[in-house]
């Protein structure tokens, strides 16, 4: 028995699997018995059993249940009762009642396929449905039957001409294994339409005493005129929200609006920075809500919970934020919903406030880096310098190179000084300006014995100048000029000159050769290794150069002179 069970089995799922490669020829063969059924009358004995085959037929294309889906005692039950009613009841209301939702079945999948030939095909059995109601079946039941005969005789013998075209149109089979999918929503409204034009038409044949194709006329005109405004109503595109905008809203704010929580949120980000106090307060305010009882929460190994719990949990859960709502009434499926949104809400907040506190300390630990790696060159600078004091201390002890030591000692001090309080406060930049001519005499007198070419142009004694942006940018192209004329053998000439057309400019050329193309390209955009270094110093000092408002620029690069120039931006 069970292998005769497993063997039906496997033909009933190859029968469905056929039928679904080529549905259209069990549409045809399901349409064309009910044709007859409908020309014999539903008296005739021979009608009813065409039925039950077009019942049988339609069990095969049902796109409700796949073939391997095993019938249960209840459908199978339910099924055994439609063909008992099929064989005693039949009747003309019935068959009506009948079409009409095989053309909600039908009409429900010609606005899901894409496919532009398939869903031609069911869009012409559609058309065959609503010819066989309104001509073969409506009067029969109207209560005048006043269809000419030639009209009737031509559907009978024309509607099956629509079937022969179904048979004909170029439809790629569908596969098996393809989902079969019906829209609900347009179904059950293209059932409802029909069901009106139905008692409309015999409610004006009976009050207006019409006959049955005018009343049918006026019908369908009526209702199509009643869509058409419903339709200008829900979306004018006039500029104007239509009734669309109310039916969406509607649904989403559930005894909140949507915005309302938002610009509660938005306020509450605004007034608390620290994300723990943040969560707190946002779920103490979702518990406020008229129809929330209680909610809880647990993040960052934090947790809390405020009001009551009950039966009613909806729950929502993110990798920061675990947050479990408790509603005071029992929760559908559209509540859930929205409770679970205002939760979802919450928890990308909290991200955000997260995200936040993490590029605050990110952007800490920047500036403590740049700064660090900035004052670094300083002092680097300053050792340099003490280590020219050092070697010429050890040379000569005139009165000459005593009176130089006693000038640098205290402007070095100064300087270590400054850098060490700006790596306690890193990210401040602000120093107070200095005198552009006193500041050039220092720099002057600090590189003093160094061969260097200082000249200047008549300074002005108002004109002040950021000392700490041009002592590191100084500091870091003169060391570089100097290095590289060691490398060069002693024989490069370094000339640094000040002049203030357009403000106050300071420019240092040496004669040496380019620096390579490739070099160039990233240099004062990011750091560019060398053989002393990291080649950090230069980036720095073009950073430190942006935010006080000047340009660190590569002016000329060319063997003979190559020169960095120092200038306010835009001038």
């Amino acid at each position: 028995m069970p292998a005769s069970l497993s063997l039906s089995s496997r033909l009933a799922s190859s029968i469905w699997s056929l039928s679904q490669r080529h549905w259209r020829f069990v549409v045809i063969a399901m349409l064309l018995l009910l044709h007859v059924a409908v020309l014999r009358g539903t008296a005739d004995d021979w009608a009813r059993a065409l039925l039950l085959a077009h019942l049988g037929l339609l069990l095969l294309w049902q796109p409700f249940l796949r073939g391997e889906h095993q019938i249960s005692t209840a459908q199978g039950l339910f099924i055994g009762l439609g063909a008992v009613a099929v064989m005693l009841w039949v009747g003309w209301w019935l068959l009506a009642f009948w079409v009409v939702v095989l053309a909600g079945l039908v009409g429900g999948k010609v606005f899901l396929h894409q496919a532009r030939w398939q869903r031609r095909c069911y869009l012409v059995v559609l058309v065959y449905l609503l010819a066989l109601l309104a001509i073969l079946i409506l009067p029969e039941i109207a209560p005048r039957r006043e269809v000419a005969p030639e009209i009737r005789t031509a559907a009978e013998y024309g509607l099956p001409l629509l079937l022969v075209a179904l048979a004909l149109m170029p439809a790629e089979p569908e596969s098996p294994e393809a989902p079969q999918i019906i829209d609900f929503f347009y179904s059950v409204f293209l059932m409802l339409v029909l069901g009106m034009v139905i008692l409309g038409s015999f409610t004006f044949m009976t009050l207006s005493r019409v006959p049955y194709l005018e009343a049918l006329t006026n019908t369908v005109f009526l209702i199509a005129g009643t869509i058409f405004l419903l339709g200008l109503a829900w979306n004018p595109r006039t500029g104007y929200a239509g009734l669309n905008v109310f039916f969406s809203r509607y649904l989403f704010s559930i005894g909140l609006p949507v915005e309302k929580w938002l610009f509660f949120l938005a306020e509450l980000s605004q007034k608390e920075a620290r994300p723990e106090r943040f969560l707190a307060e946002g779920v103490a305010g979702l518990a406020r809500l008229p129809w929330i009882a209680g909610a809880a929460w647990r993040a960052a190994g934090q947790h809390g919970e405020t009001g009551t719990h009950t039966d009613y949990a909806v729950a929502y859960e993110s990798p920061d934020l675990q947050l479990t709502i408790f509603s005071r009434y029992r929760t559908s499926p559209a509540l859930q919903w929205h409770m679970h949104l205002l939760g979802q809400l919450l928890g990308e907040f909290y991200a955000a406030k997260l995200r936040e506190q993490t590029l605050r300390q990110t952007s800490y630990l920047q500036a403590v880096h740049e700064t660090g790696a900035r004052l670094t060159h300083d002092v680097k600078n300053l050792l340099q310098s003490l280590n020219v004091l050092c070697s010429v201390a050890g040379q000569d002890d005139s009165p000459q190179l005593q009176a130089l030591i006693r000038r640098q000692l205290p402007a070095i001090t100064l300087r270590l000084q400054s850098t060490l309080d700006k790596l306690q406060r890193p990210g401040d930049e602000e120093s107070p300006p200095a005198p552009l001519r006193e500041w050039w005499e220092s720099l002057a007198r600090q590189y003093q014995g160094q061969n260097l070419d200082f000249s200047a142009a008549e300074l002005d004694p108002q004109m002040q100048v950021p000392k700490a942006l041009f002592d590191s940018v100084a500091d870091n192209l003169l060391q570089n000029a100097i290095a590289k004329r060691a490398a060069a053998g002693g024989d490069l000439r370094v000339r640094v000159t000040i002049q203030c057309d357009k403000g106050p400019e300071l420019r240092v050329q040496d004669s040496g050769k380019a620096v390579p193309a490739e070099i160039a390209g990233v240099l004062l955009r990011g750091p560019v290794r060398s053989s002393t270094g990291l080649g950090i110093g230069l980036y720095q000092a073009a950073r430190l150069a942006e935010k006080s408002g000047y340009a660190l620029t590569l002016a000329d690069n060319r063997d003979g002179s190559v020169c960095f120039s120092l200038a306010p931006a835009g001038a």
